[in-house]
């Protein structure tokens, strides 16, 4: 991935940097920080001491902060470090269930809710003193909650339009479920990043034998939601597509969804190939391993899992259950929400690390540079297939 050149971090840096990890972030931003760090030690040496680099190049970028919650629920944020002329970089993860609170005598986890009335209190603990703030939630807050088509509310417009009010300038999140809630806040920036070149590099590096062309390696979309997703990665691999139609019983709901009825496969045949199936979160996961049945039942051979997002609501009882009749091969997820240690023991499972490439989005936006060849990985995957003699 492009990183800052010694003549381009010539540019001024909007202020200087700080990284706030919220509650559950605190590894990810480790490492997101240990690259900066890492980076900034070789980048500009001659402008360092200057009024216009002022704390360029620190051992680390991240502001000390503490979450409180009282007895009753209720909290507050202090901000422990100066922040006054930063730019700040809030780091969020609003689907981190590990971390609890005492209320009432109670452990309580923490919802997504209060993830997100806690990043509120930070944003309102920072304005007025923070040159800029920013954002990054890998996992968009209520981002399946997108669209209206009833009497229903709109939470991730209404989240989305709460942070651009209370001062955040940027919002960074990766493969967003529908990407137009964007269209809530025309008028701040809205980065939704496809990590594509990490989900594929962790797939050739981790199968061996993986044959990359079009008899011998498929791309399947769970359903018509993912096919924008399925249709890019197909053609920077060069394979063909295939995908799944869910039929819905519309006389009924449950779980506030109409179920489904059954999934029909629609596409080439997957005979004798083998198969990634692309979406950008796992939730239960039984509607994603009936798709793998359903594939096995047509021939197809191994079955490789890759989505954004891993959530496992209902525990991995059921995937190890699947995995150990032959229904995948390996599920690769990336860690942008919480991992528990048992999911990263699992043999079938590979994590995908996205810290890097973050930390190459704070890098770069703090000197307000242009994002446009971080978000395009045609070149980086061309190069990677190339070098594993897949292309």
């Amino acid at each position: 991935m492009p990183r800052i050149t010694a003549q381009e971090v010539q540019t001024i840096p909007y202020g200087p940097l700080g990284i706030i990890a919220m509650p559950g972030c605190e590894a990810l931003a480790d490492k997101i920080d240990a690259y900066i760090v890492k980076w900034r030690e070789q980048q500009a040496e001659e402008h360092k001491n200057t009024i216009a680099f002022y704390g360029y190049h620190r051992d680390s970028y991240k502001i000390a902060t503490s979450v409180v919650r009282f007895g009753s629920g209720e909290g507050k944020v202090v901000i422990n470090d100066t922040i006054r002329g930063y730019d700040l970089y809030i780091i969020t993860d609003c689907f981190n269930y590990s971390v609890t609170y005492n209320m009432y005598g109670m452990q309580v986890p923490k919802s997504p809710d209060d993830h997100f009335a806690d990043l509120k209190r930070v944003i309102s603990a920072a304005s007025s003193k923070a040159k800029r703030i920013n954002v990054i939630m890998p996992m968009l807050y209520e981002g399946r909650q997108h669209k209206r088509s009833s009497r229903e509310s709109l939470d991730c417009a209404m989240a989305l339009q709460e942070l651009t009010a209370l001062g955040v300038e940027n919002i960074i999140t990766f493969d967003a479920h529908d990407k137009r809630v964007q269209n809530a806040i025309p008028h701040k920036s809205f980065e939704n990043v496809m990590p594509a070149y990490q989900q594929i590099k962790a797939i050739v590096t981790s199968v061996d034998d993986l044959q990359v062309d079009a008899n011998h390696l498929m791309v399947i979309s769970p359903d018509e939601g993912a096919m924008h997703r399925a249709i890019y990665l197909a053609t920077q691999l060069g394979i063909n597509i295939g995908m799944f139609y869910k039929r819905r019983d519309y006389t009924r709901v449950v779980n506030g969804r109409n179920p489904i009825v059954a999934h029909q496969y629609l596409g080439e045949t997957v005979e004798n190939k083998d198969i990634i199936i692309i979406d950008d979160m796992i939730s239960s996961g039984e509607s994603m391993l009936e798709v793998a049945r359903k594939l096995k039942e047509l021939g197809a051979k191994r079955i490789f899992i890759s989505t954004t997002f891993g959530l496992f609501c209902n525990g991995l009882e059921v995937f190890d259950k699947a995995y150990e009749e032959g229904v995948f091969t390996k599920l690769f997820t990336t860690n942008g929400v919480y991992q528990t240690l048992e999911l990263m023991g699992r043999k079938w499972y590979q994590s995908v690390d996205l810290s890097k490439y973050t930390a190459y989005f704070i890098d770069t936006i703090n000197h307000d540079l242009s994002v446009s060849s971080l978000l395009d990985s045609s070149d980086k995957i061309e190069k990677l297939l190339i070098s594993k003699g897949l292309k």
